[in-house]
């Protein structure tokens, strides 16, 4: 039984999530398009690649998150993933969060990205 490949777009979403690990601005930012969209219910949506990169490593927590991903389910110019995660926050502590993201893609990059985040005990 042959394993199937991984396509091109999934290849572009591990990367981007490795830069989410190494907190590298530049890795997660080389995959998205100039005018991205992200999307995170009860945050404002952020606009273009500026306002992504601001929210890259976000203030409250320290160090880079640690991220599993679980699954990964390609159809069209969609890809989501779930996982888990675990976080620094700076005053709460330890934040252990289970995560689903859709990205959307034009062309060859990310264009939009919806990202879920589920807090755990």
């Amino acid at each position: 039984m042959s394993v199937p490949h991984e396509s091109m777009r999934k290849l572009l979403v591990r990367e981007y999530m490795d830069g989410f690990r190494a907190s590298s601005h530049a890795r997660v930012l080389r995959c998205l398009t100039d005018d991205v969209t992200w999307y995170l219910p009860g945050q404002p949506t952020r606009h273009g690649k500026r306002e992504f990169d601001a929210e890259i490593e976000n203030e409250a927590f320290e160090g880079s998150p640690k991220l599993t991903v679980a699954r990964a389910v390609e159809e069209s110019d969609t890809i989501v993933i779930t996982g888990e995660g675990e976080g620094l926050h700076r005053e709460q502590g330890p934040f252990h969060f289970a995560f689903a993201t859709v990205f959307d893609f034009r062309d060859t990059l990310i264009c939009r990205v919806e990202s879920y985040v589920v807090p755990l005990p």
